[in-house]
């Protein structure tokens, strides 16, 4: 919690698919003192998604409602009334495998950011890893950028990059990305939150 002396924190809500491994980066990061954000949501579209359990344990909120069988509008909808019932000023996507409708990126335009796994603009999308092999890169990485209707290419807020060694596979590179991942990610939010104030 925030000490009753510090400004107060921005709410932010976390979108997931799965495991949720920058989920709990940035939801053990909100503890630390100097934090600039607590989490209040944890939502996802898969009610089975692993880091729902880990955010239940901490005591986070939760929110799951698969996208199947449902519109992408529909859905989108969905997920932004549970986080506006949070209380949520700012959605942060982790691993939120959904492209979401240009409504949607609108209207939270400016207060939503997402962590991507490349050194944006280069491979925008999936298989951001064997594509960067493939093109012989020395490095790979990860960005994190603001959320607009246009996939992966709103304005890249931070970037750290991974160096591709000899005899690299996409799983490999993958796995050390994540480290990268789970530095980059709270720093940059905490920063961006702080100069949002």
């Amino acid at each position: 919690m925030a000490d009753a002396a510090s400004p107060a924190r921005t709410r932010v809500a976390i979108f997931i698919s799965g495991r949720g491994s920058n989920m709990a980066a940035l939801l053990y990061a909100a503890a630390l003192p100097d934090a600039a954000y607590d989490v209040v949501l944890v939502a996802a579209n898969d009610p089975q998604a692993e880091g729902l359990a880990l955010a239940e344990a901490e005591g986070i909120p939760t929110f799951a409602l698969s996208h199947k069988g449902m519109s992408r509008a529909d859905h989108d909808a969905a997920m932004d009334e549970a986080a506006r019932n949070a209380g949520a000023e700012f959605i942060v996507l982790a691993g939120y495998m959904r492209i979401l409708t240009e409504g949607f990126a609108r209207q939270w335009q400016g207060r939503m950011l997402n962590i991507h796994p490349s050194l944006l603009p280069k491979y925008p999308g999936l298989d951001t890893h064997q594509r960067a092999i493939e093109a012989g890169d020395s490095h790979g990485g990860v960005s994190v950028h603001l959320v607009t209707p246009e996939l992966d290419a709103g304005q890249v807020l931070a970037q750290i990059k991974v160096a591709i060694r000899a005899g690299e596979t996409a799983d490999s590179l993958a796995e050390r990305v994540r480290f990268a991942e789970h530095q980059l990610y709270p720093r940059v939010l905490n920063d961006y939150l702080r100069m949002k104030r």
